[in-house]
């Protein structure tokens, strides 16, 4: 019997749902749920099974401040749907009291041209508004900070939506992963009146750029440099990489580069050459690259036409093959051709699909066949 109730209490306290530290201080776990919270997400028509299923702690939470979230999402322009849609996918908002709502608001609306923005990122990231009040002063000085580099306030936002963890954290460590960007985009040759165009266009594409150590950057700096890129050559792959660069380590880049090398069979130099053309052969494991080659190999594509063009090596067997197969609908020969047609996004694709339909649609005009007239 002991041993019974012992084993129950055990599954009970695995089943007991944990509090995220930064609302623990202001909230207290019931045993049941609370009522006032669940009838106000019902008269918000928010999915309540949804909310069961997935974050069913916050439902044990009390105080809530379900009404005073509505209503401020709802002064700055929010639908009852999006509030509906908002409180299903992120609970933890009506934990947020209303005056760290309001400073929040107040933060964001810094860098925000309007209210039907902030709704728009609030709705597609609730998690980066609704966070911890521990965290304002910092996101007022990191918000500071990147305002002084004169940066877009769309790219700051963007930042703060999709990396909220880099505007959490003291602005001392954001300023040394700026300042390293900075002189790594110097020391290979870049344009200082350009710097401020690169480094937004970098961060926008990749906003955890900011959240990787620095240290990473530089070793893979000169790792490529030992593999024998020139300091111009370089800074063509940082700009290339997105912000990736710090995503890479010299032991990764290492297998792939051999395995790459290997496998094209070619020398050290037309290596490079395909690398600047197709950076991404640098952060993709040999499974995926073995997986791709295969594809192509069995589509019929030769070596030479990848050489050629490697961005087709950026393509997954699924969508090569989908591709190939809609060119082969319209007797067109991928293997005589170029792989430009099948390379590119998906907006390229159908373009070039679409000129390729129109030139074999389009009927041949002969200069000197007799024209035919009314009867």
């Amino acid at each position: 019997m002991l041993r019974l109730i012992a084993t129950s209490l055990c599954l009970r306290c695995q089943h007991v749902p944990v509090l995220p530290s930064d609302l623990r201080a202001c909230s207290t776990l019931s045993s049941v749920e609370n009522q006032q919270t669940v009838e106000a997400l019902y008269e918000l028509s928010v999915d309540i099974q949804k909310v069961r299923k997935l974050k069913g702690w916050v439902l044990h939470q009390n105080p809530t401040y379900t009404k005073e979230v509505a209503g401020l999402l709802r002064n700055m322009g929010a639908s009852g749907p999006i509030i509906a849609h908002i409180l299903a996918v992120h609970p933890e908002a009506v934990l947020c009291n209303p005056d760290q709502l309001q400073t929040q608001q107040e933060l964001w609306m810094s860098v925000c041209p309007n209210h039907r923005e902030l709704i728009g990122v609030i709705e597609k990231f609730p998690a980066s508004f609704f966070t911890a009040s521990s965290h304002h002063e910092n996101q007022r000085k990191n918000i500071a900070y990147f305002q002084s580099l004169n940066l877009n306030k769309r790219i700051i936002t963007k930042l703060m939506a999709s990396a909220p963890q880099s505007f959490g954290r003291p602005v001392e460590q954001n300023q040394l992963m700026v300042c390293t960007l900075q002189q790594a985009y110097k020391e290979l040759g870049g344009d200082e009146a350009n710097m401020k165009i690169w480094l937004q266009k970098l961060m926008s594409q990749n906003p955890f750029v900011l959240l990787k150590p620095p240290e990473m950057l530089r070793q893979n700096l000169v790792f490529l440099k030992n593999r024998g890129f020139t300091t111009s050559e370089l800074l063509r792959l940082l700009s290339k990489l997105r912000g990736f660069v710090t995503e890479l380590n010299p032991d990764s880049m290492c297998r792939t580069l051999a395995f790459s090398q290997e496998a094209i069979g070619c020398s050290d130099a037309e290596l490079r050459e395909i690398i600047l053309n197709c950076p991404a052969l640098l952060y993709y494991p040999e499974s995926t690259l073995t997986e791709r080659f295969e594809g192509l190999f069995s589509a019929g594509i030769s070596m030479s036409q990848i050489i050629q063009t490697p961005t087709v090596l950026e393509l997954t067997t699924q969508i090569v093959n989908y591709r190939i197969n809609r060119l082969k609908a319209r007797g067109y020969d991928i293997s005589a051709g170029s792989l430009d047609i099948i390379n590119g996004t998906k907006k390229d694709f159908e373009m070039s699909f679409g000129k390729l339909q129109l030139r074999r649609e389009r009927p041949l005009f002969n200069p000197v066949a007799p024209l035919k007239a009314d009867d």
